[in-house]
């Protein structure tokens, strides 16, 4: 499923319009990116939890040359799904 699919779902689910729910879909796609890039946390019950991880440096083989590359440390976004959210999909089929 894609952003066009979930806003077109929310759309005939809540009677409202596709650009009412695409401002809505998108302010909280924003605030989440908002939230995470000033080191905050955010916390979705039942869903997850998306927090930033800092990334210590450290070093690789580059895999065409195989010479050693440095990777300086990095912060990156992570998501944690709630135990709830994890049971939902633990019997999928891949």
């Amino acid at each position: 499923m894609n952003r066009a699919e979930i806003i077109e779902n929310i759309s005939k689910k809540t009677g409202l319009t596709r650009a009412e729910v695409t401002a809505v879909f998108e302010r909280v796609l924003k605030m989440i990116e908002s939230e995470l890039a000033n080191g905050g946390t955010v916390e979705l019950r039942r869903f997850g939890t998306f927090k930033c991880v800092k990334r210590a440096a450290r070093k690789a083989v580059n895999p065409r040359t195989g010479e050693p590359v440095d990777v300086p440390e990095r912060v990156i976004p992570t998501f944690k799904p709630a135990p709830g959210f994890r049971k939902a999909v633990s019997n999928v089929k891949l």
